[in-house]
């Protein structure tokens, strides 16, 4: 019961309207288009980009082979891990505190907005999630019986889950805090470092290369979303006040709280250099939170005086969570929405129109609907993304998207919310040549982005006509300066 009924739960929630009205967002964008690589082509990609997720991809990949493209099978199995997540965080509860807050926690579990926003993502974290909580029960179980191969599950279960996303290692962290405050046999302790030593041994070799793709992540200024961690390590706090009960070598409290708290305290700490938190990396600490209020309604329900609080919190919860977990299956939940992008481009548009990106990182907004672009010419760009094992392509030099951009009397530009590159001589011709020979008509307002036509201001002298491009193009020689 404490593994079925939150496994079920999470499995109804990812499918209630998973298809989200039948659009994508950009991170999953990326993964529908590099999925469909064959592998050798995937591969050289991620040589240069996005390496931390080549694992995914793979899985993906193979996934799409068996069962078709789509939004359905993009995130279907998120769907599972997420439902394989909330088992394992049920079983959790049953060994560290009894039947009934195993069950508690992993419908708690199930139920975080958190939880349900990632189960249905075409993404790599819920099963990060599934895989660490797994690790967690197989380091628990290991705690209190011997056997090489329950370490080994352990070990695979945390590589795996590093190996899908480099940050799961701070779940290595959490655990060292667990057994250090724990005080298991030396042999215990001599096991899990053993372990979790290959496991860091293994990751290395990764982390090492994909840190030289560190550009994958400058787009983080600050940290991104850390209420949602912080207001979850605040309520966890409160729980932990409790006298919670707890059974077996492992207390609940000393495995759940360093769970919850140290990956995003360490993270945080690293964005003082340099800036590195994103709520999604450490969405494994929503493990912690739940076991820590299953057990403290548990806790609360065996005491006459209050028990009948939760008949009155645990509906009252439910009331308040269902219109955020509605909106969670809109459009408008995820910070883009790529396939609103496209249905822009293809309005604005007609075919023949130049099409031009700022910046040309955001072509992969209009990946996942070619159709929308198909028409249309791409002035930047020099290779495609599949041609230049690149996300978005090889773009021409600047004084050539300068050239071309004049041979066009209209423009369709994408402009993604929030992106600026300043110091791009790319992006600074671009937009040095809209502004000089080029005026706004319409604009189309996206979840995520700007679509605009831009025509040309003097359309009566006719198209320009072609040129051969000067390589000491500046902007004022654009301006005519």
């Amino acid at each position: 019961m404490a593994v079925v009924a939150p496994a079920s739960l999470s499995l109804a929630l990812g499918l209630w309207g998973i298809r989200r009205q039948n659009t994508m967002w950009g991170d999953e964008a990326v993964t529908y288009g590099l999925a469909q690589r064959e592998l050798y082509q995937l591969w050289e990609t991620v040589q240069q980009v996005d390496l931390v997720h080549a694992l995914y991809y793979a899985v993906m990949h193979v996934v799409f082979d068996v069962f078709g493209t789509g939004l359905f099978s993009l995130r279907f199995p998120s769907v599972l891990a997420m439902a394989a997540a909330a088992g394992g965080v049920g079983l959790l509860g049953l060994r560290l505190a009894g039947p009934r807050a195993g069950v508690s926690a992993g419908l708690v579990f199930a139920l975080l907005p958190q939880v349900q926003k990632y189960a249905q993502e075409g993404r790599s974290y819920a099963m990060v999630c599934a895989l660490v909580t797994w690790a967690t029960c197989a380091l628990v179980i290991c705690s209190s019986r011997r056997g090489r191969w329950r370490w080994s599950v352990y070990g695979f279960a945390m590589l795996l889950a590093c190996l899908l996303h480099e940050f799961a290692v701070l779940a290595l962290a959490a655990h060292s805090v667990t057994l250090i405050v724990s005080h298991p046999s030396k042999a215990v302790l001599k096991a899990w470092s053993a372990t979790a030593a290959g496991v860091v041994a293994a990751l290395l070799p990764l982390a090492i290369v994909s840190a030289g793709q560190s550009e994958q992540v400058s787009w983080i200024g600050e940290p991104v979303r850390p209420y949602p961690w912080l207001v979850a390590v605040v309520v966890g706090l409160v729980c932990i006040r409790a006298p919670l009960r707890s059974q077996g070598t492992i207390q609940l409290t000393a495995l759940a709280a360093p769970l919850l708290v140290l990956p995003g305290v360490l993270l945080l700490i690293v964005s003082l250099a340099k800036p590195i938190f994103v709520d999604r990396y450490v969405l494994f600490s929503d493990i912690g939170l739940a076991l820590l209020l299953g057990a403290f309604l548990e806790y609360v329900h065996r005491r006459p005086r209050y028990s009948w609080t939760v008949y009155v919190a645990v509906p009252a919860a439910l009331v308040a969570l269902a219109p955020l977990s509605s909106s969670l299956r809109t459009p408008q939940s995820r910070s883009n929405d790529a396939t609103a992008i496209g249905a822009a481009v293809r309005t604005e548009g007609r075919p023949g129109d130049g099409l031009l990106y700022l910046s040309g990182q955001q072509r992969t907004l209009t990946a996942a609907e070619p159709d929308s672009t198909r028409l249309l010419v791409d002035i930047a760009l020099a290779r495609d993304p599949v041609a230049s094992n690149t996300l978005a392509g090889v773009e021409r030099p600047a004084p050539e998207i300068a050239a071309r951009m004049k041979q066009f009397d209209r423009i369709v530009v994408v402009r993604a919310v929030g992106m600026h590159t300043p110091g791009n001589p790319r992006e600074q011709a671009k937009r040095d040549t809209l502004r000089c020979h080029f005026r706004a008509h319409t604009t189309n307002e996206v979840n995520g982005a700007r679509v605009t036509l831009y025509t040309r201001i003097h359309p009566k002298y006719g198209p320009p006509h072609r040129f051969v491009p000067d390589t000491r193009w500046t902007a004022q020689k654009c301006c005519g300066q």
